[in-house]
């Protein structure tokens, strides 16, 4: 009989890892809740079921017995494959307990502290009490983002100053009504440089790829706009950041994979946002980490979830970068990528993904995004600057 993979999710950040799994010769079962996914068009075996489906899918599994079961770039889907992986008696690379320190971010922030890794100061609110509380404790200036969920989508900067009852239960209310989970974080805000740290473990023993610098939207909402690498920062300021990743993911107890480790450098010091055990999403593992170093890590961490030893080795150092297309507010009118665009140095993509005639609400989440460039230079400050000058070209107009 054929090897079989069971991949859960399949969207466009997730191509390359299934298209990695089919070079290695396994037959692929792909789940996602859209009967439109991407990666439907690549599969084997088509599941129509959602991935935060622990129990469904862990049916289909007994069902196909695939050898091992795994997730490329989506947060959720981390804890269901670590849960079949467990329920089939495979040796999990992470455990089921362990995969909620690493999705559901109150058990995050309760496992980092108890391991002494650095975190703002934080409250789980599990009612409109809590939260007026949390508030208060906090002066008033604080994030409020939901404890289960991903992509931005629920944030929301709280700032300093009198708040009506009204303001805060809109907060409130946009946060909880994100939370798969109902629970609500309140945390201290953090100012200061924002990076993710791209690892792989094996056998325990992790190495760090690559620091990405991380842009995003103004506050209330914090979306990410832009990412390049390498970091920017200075080489002291980059040694403690990977020290307090590899704690992080010390912390979550990770035996063999990859994982993204988000960091804020504060006055404090570098303090851990939040960490994922699995590849970093926005196309940074995707694209950005082998145009700028060589190393497949999409690739690496499929061949070590089939149980062989990857290559993690850099071939070169250049700077990649990828600027996201903001969306304004309402219709758009037009939106069109210039053929010149394709001409210009660097420029390695360009994607639309959005259309003329799509409404769009302005940037809340990453789901607001109207497209990306993906542009490399010798330098991060290249890199972004070939980005910045095509984005300029990016033609887009809403109606009046």
């Amino acid at each position: 009989m054929g090897k079989k993979m069971m991949i859960l999710g399949g969207s466009a950040l997730q191509v390359p890892a299934i298209k990695a799994a089919k070079e290695l010769g396994y037959e692929i079962i792909l789940v996602d809740y859209d009967e439109n996914a991407t990666g439907f068009a690549l599969a084997d075996v088509k599941l129509v079921v959602s991935t935060l489906d622990k129990e469904e899918v862990y049916r289909q599994a007994l069902i196909y017995r695939p050898d091992v079961v795994i997730t490329s770039t989506s947060d959720g889907p981390v804890r269901t494959a670590a849960y079949v992986n467990e329920r089939l008696g495979k040796k999990p690379d992470l455990s089921y307990e362990d995969s909620l320190c690493a999705t559901i971010k109150s058990h995050m922030r309760k496992r980092l502290e108890e391991n002494h890794v650095p975190v703002p100061v934080y409250y789980v609110v599990e009612n409109w009490a809590g939260f007026w509380e949390a508030v208060k404790a906090l002066d008033g200036r604080c994030i409020v983002k939901p404890s289960d969920n991903a992509g931005s989508r629920g944030v929301t900067l709280l700032e300093g100053g009198e708040k009506t009852e009204e303001e805060l239960r809109r907060v409130y209310d946009y946060s909880k009504g994100n939370s798969r989970n109902g629970i609500v974080m309140v945390e201290e805000f953090m100012s200061g440089a924002e990076v993710s740290v791209e690892a792989m473990t094996v056998n325990g023993k992790t190495e760090i790829i690559s620091i990405t610098d991380k842009y995003i939207t103004q506050p209330p909402y914090f979306v990410e706009i832009a990412h390049s690498e390498p970091s920017r920062l200075e080489g002291e300021i980059q040694e403690r950041i990977r020290e307090v990743a590899l704690q992080a993911i010390r912390a979550i107890r990770l035996q063999n994979g990859p994982s993204h480790t988000e960091i804020k450098v504060t006055e404090e010091g570098p303090k851990v946002v939040e960490i994922a055990a699995r590849l970093g999403g926005d196309f940074i593992t995707s694209r950005l980490v082998p145009l700028s170093t060589g190393v497949d890590l999409v690739g690496a961490s499929v061949r070590l979830a089939a149980g062989e030893a990857p290559d993690l080795s850099a071939k070169w150092q250049r700077a990649a970068a990828i600027h996201f297309i903001q969306s304004g507010k309402g219709k758009l009118r037009r939106l069109e990528i210039g053929e010149e665009i394709f001409r210009m140095d660097g420029v390695e993509e360009a994607v639309l993904y959005k259309k003329a005639g799509d409404t769009t609400d302005g940037t809340k989440s990453s789901n607001d995004r109207l497209g990306h460039i993906i542009t490399v230079g010798r330098t991060p400050e290249e890199a972004m600057e070939r980005g910045r000058k095509a984005l300029e070209r990016i033609c887009m107009e809403y109606e009046e």
